[in-house]
């Protein structure tokens, strides 16, 4: 167990920001269990990951530990969570509503990691005027009315390929600062837009690949 440590990074390494909700579910479990404190070692056997790894990516957030005993759990919890964003609720509107979409629209997990979404848009008629577990479902044409209206300004798309940069441009155009494109297209925004590319058929052809090299 590394010495304490407590130091916040104006710039964290992506590779650490797609960690930390691991150690944080991690943290969670054993919580959960009735352990009080965790070491960077208890949670690299449990994620697979270099307990020096563990530390230095921990190092990036405001939270010590102690020799020989680990971090407060309670505290880490906590710290991790606020650091990641996940405390505050932060609303968003999908563009899309297929069978993705949809899902995600259905999927009330997402508000206990911070993401509300508020609102969805289509142009499908028998799609627009209708609800999606209570979330209501607009015409794309009325997107710049209703965003004039919210302090919404997160975009999830999830429209065909073949429109992606159209609505992303659209989004951004209406006043959109944050798109998390599940889309297998690669968009192009200005700069100062945050884009989170989260491809399933990227993620779907390493595991194929992978699991072929293993059958070989």
């Amino acid at each position: 167990m590394t010495a304490p440590v407590r130091k916040i990074s104006d710039k964290i390494p992506e590779p650490t920001l797609r960690r930390l909700p691991w150690y944080l579910s991690c943290a969670k479990l054993m919580r959960g269990q009735g352990e009080k404190y965790v070491s960077s070692t208890q949670l690299s056997k449990q994620i697979n990951i270099d307990a020096s790894q563990v530390a230095k990516d921990l190092s990036y957030v405001a939270v010590s530990g102690r020799t020989r005993v680990g971090y407060d759990i309670d505290c880490l919890v906590s710290v991790l969570e606020d650091f990641l964003g996940f405390t505050n609720l932060h609303k968003a509107f999908l563009f899309g509503v297929g069978s993705l979409g949809a899902a995600l629209l259905q999927d009330t997990g997402l508000s206990h990691f911070g993401l509300e979404i508020v609102g969805a848009f289509d142009v499908d008629p028998e799609k627009v005027g209708t609800t999606i577990a209570g979330i209501p479902v607009y015409h794309t044409g009325d997107f710049p009315e209703i965003i004039r209206q919210s302090n919404v300004n997160i975009g999830i798309l999830t429209v065909p390929i073949n429109i992606a940069q159209e609505i992303t441009d659209y989004m951004v155009g209406g006043g959109i600062k944050a798109v998390w494109n599940f889309t297998p297209f690669r968009i192009r925004v200005p700069e100062g837009i945050v884009v989170q590319n989260t491809s399933l058929y990227a993620h779907l052809a390493v595991m194929f690949n992978r699991l072929n090299e293993e059958l070989k």
